[in-house]
Parts: structure tokens; C-alpha cells; sequence
């Protein structure tokens, strides 16, 4: 349970000791997490209550309402989805940053005096990142085909994540950020579509593009573009994860040269997280997918993943997940639920590292894993290490913006990883704690400021 599935039940009820109490109960039979309760109105007969309750799904909530609907003397006059009430029209405005209330003010602001701004600007086409709001905007851009773990829900339903998205990126990195939602998904279509509206801002970040697909696009527009585009599903990710697994050698004392690491999923998340791996110093990955290992005796594979297996699984080693399983050292899944159980983990190497990253039930469940590994990371806010991209791409958009990048590269996403684990001193590692919260403050400035050097070392800095 958690507020992301809360509901407030408005309740109206007769003036009479013990009636609330008998309201609490009812939720709480229903095993509902009872929250804030407020007063609306109250007079000599009734008293209206709003009653906040966490509860698990849809289902769950109806019940509970339906549970306070049969006690005597009380009226349920109206109950409302929390989530849905704090997206209605929206979860993000434009806000002007300078009134227009006067003659003079407007005439600076729009005609005739923004025309010597255009003038200047048409002179000079670089003078937009001082005189224009490209110097700090990124776009957010979908196409719907891969959104969280929904799957192809199209353009429109996938607003509310790219909305969220321009929440955070304002929230942790002071990066104003907008939402774009294209309505197709063809490759050629969505590059020029983004290429098109590219000089109205300062990075374009692609959001929920299905493998193999983002692989193309990414790469085109980044080739076409003089500006990052950086797909966070991939890179984000990878980035995080590499955070976490930096700490987490350090907590373990392990190598990471001398490491079998076992990744499930080689999509999108799952290629960038190997490639970074594999900069770290990672020799030995296997990657799986529904076929099992990635190896040469496969001849059912995609041009991807015939890629992906010329850099990894060294050994050649073939058979499910739960044989390749057996001695590593590492599992880093990117997958979906439940893809291993005690039995696997009781087969890895000595202290074993899980990072089960799948939203929102990992592949393999917290309460079995915990006791059987030395540290496990999710990407869930209710356990500890929650691997999650808003630890990196505000910093790093942040960091791109302030020089100007004009692409993201290798060395600054390194940058971003070694700044994210840093943040958490050597003496305050441990198995619940390696990797900082997503609310310290502390975070995205180093990303930043790592990025910002990183990127004027690569060659790629404007300023």
C-alpha cells in the first residue's frame, strides 16, 4: 500500500460517540492504511469528515468504500483517487518570468522591440542560448510505444509520465522541461519530427521508445542534432545502476574484473546498463532473454543482440537463466516479475549483489531475496537502494545546459556515475545504503559539476 493508490472518502456522520471509531475499523478490516482525517463542516446532528486511506489497487478502495457504506449512521457522500485528482488539467503551467503591464514593458516584451532581438539572433544564430529560453529548456519526447511497464499505450496516455518527467527535471535539476507526445511511431517520422522542433531547446531527452527502434533514433539525432539527445530509459538507467554497483563493490570487496555478472533483459535499459558495465571493467556478462543466455549456438537473434553478444558472454556459456545463474556474482534484472526464486540465489557466488529493477514487482521478491543475499537494490520507493534515473538525468541535463554540450558522451554519463556514488562516503556504505536518496539535495549538483568537467575534457563544451 502506498499513496500512489490513496482515495479521500468524504463521510457524513451522525453526531454520536464511537461512530468514527466504527468508521476506522471498517477500513481497517479491510486492511486499509488510514492517513489524515479533517474536519469539513460539523453542526449539532453531523459531522463531515474527510478520511485519506492508502490502499493496495482499484479493487482494494472499492471495497473499502463498500465497507463504510453498511455501518449504521454513516453517509458516503463522495470518495475520489487522490493520483487522479492531482492530475487533473495537468501537473505543470508556464509561468511568465516577466509581467506585462504597462505600454513600455509590452513593447519590449513582444512588438516592435523583440523584432532587434529576432535581428540579432538572425545574425548570429548562437546568441538563441543567451536570448531565448533554448539555454535551459529540454524536450521530453515520446512516441507511446514503450511507456513504464504498460507497454504501446500511445501518445496521448503517455502524457502523464512525460508530464512527470518536466516535473522532476524542474524539481531536482531547475530545468525547464516540456512535453512532447508524437502520434506515430514510425522511425523516419519521429526524427524529423524531433529534429524539426530541435531549435527551440538545449537537449532533447527521449522517453518510453521501444527497442530496438530508440537505438536508431537516438543515434540519428544525435548525429543530425548540435544539442544532447539522451534516450533515459537506456542511459539513465545505466548510469544509476552504475552507481549502485560501484558502491556496492566497494561494500562487498569484491572486483569488478573478477565478476560473473547475469543480466536479464537486453532491451534498451539492458544493453546501456552492460555497455557501462563493461566500462567499468566488467568482463564476464551474460546476457538473457526469454530464450535464455545470449550465446553462439542461438540463431534466433535480432541484429541487436547479435551486437550485444560480440561484447559479452565470453565463455559461451548456453542454457535458461537459472543455469547461467548458477556462481555469479551479480544478477541485474530489467525484465519483469518473479523471473527467480531462492533457488537461484541460494546457487550464486559467495555474498551475492541483486539488483531486481522491474516496476513494479522486481524479479524476485524482496522478502525472499533479503535474507539470502549480501545487498539487493530495486527500483521500488518501499525497500532500500531504489535505482532510480531522477538521480541522474536532472544533474546531467543540468551539468549540459550550463556548458552548452553538444552531445552526451561516454566520459560525462562515467562522470555522472562515480559523482552519484561519491556522494555517499566510504564509511557510511552499507548493505541497505548504497545509494543516496533521491531527495538528497546533495546529488544533482554533483552530477552537474561532474558532467560540466567531463564534457569540457571530451571536447563537446561550448563554453
Amino acid at each position: 500500500m502506498s499513496s500512489s493508490n490513496s482515495i479521500t472518502v468524504r463521510l457524513r456522520l451522525e453526531s454520536r460517540p464511537g461512530l468514527l471509531a466504527e468508521a476506522l475499523k471498517a477500513v481497517g478490516d479491510q486492511g486499509g492504511d488510514v492517513g489524515a482525517i479533517d474536519i469539513v463542516r460539523a453542526d449539532a446532528e453531523h459531522t463531515v469528515r474527510d478520511v485519506t486511506v492508502d490502499t493496495r489497487d482499484e479493487q482494494h478502495a472499492e471495497r473499502v468504500v463498500a465497507a463504510l457504506r453498511t455501518v449504521p449512521g454513516i453517509e458516503v457522500q463522495s470518495w475520489s483517487d487522490r493520483t487522479f485528482l492531482l492530475h487533473l488539467g495537468g501537473k505543470i503551467e508556464v509561468v511568465s518570468k516577466t509581467p506585462v503591464r504597462t505600454r513600455d514593458q509590452l513593447s519590449m516584451v513582444y512588438t516592435p522591440g523583440v523584432a532587434r532581438v529576432c535581428l540579432a539572433i538572425a545574425a548570429d544564430p548562437a546568441a538563441a542560448w543567451n536570448l531565448t529560453i533554448k539555454r535551459n529548456t529540454v524536450a521530453v519526447v515520446s512516441d507511446g510505444s514503450a511507456v513504464l511497464g504498460l507497454g504501446n499505450i500511445g501518445p496521448y496516455a503517455a502524457m502523464p509520465v512525460m508530464e512527470g518527467k518536466a516535473q522532476l527535471f524542474k524539481e531536482f535539476g531547475g530545468v525547464d522541461a516540456f512535453p512532447i507526445c508524437l502520434a506515430t511511431q514510425d522511425t523516419e517520422a519521429v526524427i524529423a519530427a524531433v529534429a524539426a522542433l530541435a531549435p527551440g531547446f538545449g537537449g532533447i531527452n527521449l522517453e518510453d521508445i521501444a527497442a530496438p527502434r530508440c537505438f536508431e533514433i537516438e543515434q540519428r539525432l544525435q548525429d543530425m542534432l548540435d544539442i544532447p539527445v539522451f534516450h533515459d530509459d537506456q542511459h539513465g538507467t545505466a548510469v544509476v545502476l552504475a552507481a549502485a554497483f560501484l558502491n556496492a563493490l566497494k561494500a562487498i570487496g569484491k572486483r569488478a574484473a573478477d565478476l560473473k555478472v547475469v543480466v536479464a533483459g537486453v532491451g534498451a535499459a539492458g544493453t546501456a546498463c552492460t555497455q557501462m558495465l563493461l566500462e567499468l571493467g566488467v568482463r564476464n556478462i551474460i546476457g538473457c532473454d526469454r530464450g535464455g543466455a545470449l550465446s553462439q549456438a542461438r540463431t534466433d537473434l535480432n541484429a541487436a543482440k547479435r551486437e550485444y553478444l560480440a561484447v559479452t558472454n565470453p565463455d559461451d556459456e548456453t542454457g535458461s537463466l537459472h543455469q547461467v545463474l548458477r556462481g555469479a556474482d551479480f544478477f541485474i534484472g530489467l525484465s519483469g516479475p518473479n523471473l527467480i526464486g531462492a533457488d537461484d540465489l541460494k546457487a550464486m557466488a559467495r555474498d551475492p549483489v541483486v539488483f531486481a529493477m522491474s516496476n513494479p514487482d522486481p524479479e524476485v521478491d524482496p522478502a525472499i531475496a533479503l535474507p539470502l543475499v549480501a545487498i539487493m537494490a530495486t527500483g521500488r520507493s518501499d525497500y532500500p537502494n531504489q535505482i532510480n534515473n531522477v538521480l541522474c538525468f536532472p544533474g546531467l541535463f543540468r551539468g549540459a545546459l550550463d556548458c552548452q554540450a553538444r552531445r552526451i558522451t561516454g566520459g560525462m554519463k562515467l562522470a555522472a556515475a562515480h559523482a552519484i556514488a561519491d556522494t555517499i562516503p566510504v564509511e557510511a556504505l552499507s548493505a541497505d545504503y548504497i545509494i543516496p536518496s533521491v531527495f538528497d539535495p546533495a546529488v544533482a549538483p554533483a552530477v552537474a559539476e561532474a558532467v560540466k568537467q567531463a564534457a569540457r575534457a571530451d571536447g563537446v563544451a561550448r563554453r
